[in-house]
């Protein structure tokens, strides 16, 4: 019995030093993530910031306000690239991301020769992005355009009814907090919101216009609200050119005076914190070091997210989702 007794004592103390340990592993494993991490960020040790070279940026996924973006782009107007390229794949989102992104390259513009190249999809508030740059190269079947805005929101009116829920509320006029999702619109809020997408709408057509160079019969054309692809957009001046990488180098030789042997570089934009790579990482090797391997596998390949992120999304909306999508 006491022989028992010892080798359970035994196995519990050897047990705590197991889950000791891995904790001190993760641990370091951890550090060592966000210390790479801290470094290639833009500012850090990994920051570009060698003569004689073209930097690549990234502009991907949801598009919202970002101030470290924002600022990772002033700090790239100051360093010594000899040129931007900018790839974008994104649908959208948010009308004031959208125009502070735009504003941001545009500023970034006027200091270095800069081309936006359209990796599968420049849409909405992706293609007010796009047409920051004079010239814009996107693949034969690459989507772009969805020039519009829209302003939804849920409506639970129905829903309260069916389980006898009723919110009250006091309010100083009647326009204060609607729509709110929890009463009928009235026509009053409806046109109030007809307004502010009308005008946001007459923004980006506007900035369409300017920035591409149409006459007002083109681009009631492209102002639907669809996408084309890059085949359909070159014709309707959407966008400049069809190609790669390459070719948008190639025009900054030809068109800027950039040199051609010069390496391509990515400088790395600041990503949103709950984006950010190196946590995920960092939260599949935790759960590794616990043993628990299949949910760490979760963890990295998950594509929860995006998802979430959606619904993060508010205000005026320059978004291009199709019916059905994920």
């Amino acid at each position: 019995m006491s022989l028992d007794s010892d080798v359970i004592v035994d196995r519990r103390r050897i047990r705590r030093k197991l889950t000791f340990w891995r904790v001190v592993a993760a641990l370091i494993a951890i550090a060592a993530i966000v210390t790479v991490a801290m470094v290639a960020a833009p500012g850090g040790r990994g920051a570009l910031t060698a003569a004689g070279s073209i930097a690549r940026i990234n502009i991907e996924g949801l598009i919202r306000s970002d101030q470290n973006r924002v600022e990772a782009l002033e700090r790239l107007e100051n360093s010594r690239a000899a040129a931007v390229v900018v790839h974008i794949n994104s649908p959208g989102g948010t009308t004031a991301g959208s125009e502070q992104l735009y504003d941001a390259l545009v500023r970034l513009k006027a200091k270095k020769p800069l081309v936006v190249v359209v990796e599968g999809l420049a849409a909405s508030g992706g293609y007010i992005t796009a047409i920051a740059a004079d010239h814009i190269v996107a693949q034969q079947s690459s989507l772009v355009g969805s020039i519009g805005v829209l302003f939804q929101f849920p409506n639970f009116t129905e829903l309260l009814k069916t389980v006898g829920v009723k919110v009250e509320e006091v309010k100083s006029s009647p326009l204060k907090a609607a729509p709110n999702g929890f009463e009928p619109t009235s026509p009053e809020a409806r046109a109030a919101l007809d307004a502010l997408v009308k005008d946001s709408y007459a923004w980006f057509r506007g900035l369409v216009k300017e920035r591409r160079g149409m006459d007002d019969g083109l681009l009631e054309k492209v102002a639907d609200g669809r996408v084309f692809t890059g085949r359909q957009a070159v014709d309707l001046k959407l966008i400049d050119q069809l190609g790669d990488e390459k070719i948008a180098i190639a025009w900054l030789v030809a068109q800027k005076g950039v040199k051609a042997d010069l390496p391509v570089r990515d400088y790395k934009l600041s990503p949103r914190f709950g984006d950010l790579t190196f946590l995920r990482a960092a939260a599949a090797v935790t759960l590794d070091a616990f043993g628990l391997g299949a949910i760490a596998r979760q963890v990295e390949q998950t594509g929860m997210a995006q998802a979430v992120d959606r619904l993060g999304l508010d205000g005026m909306l320059a978004l291009w989702h199709p019916a059905g999508a994920d």
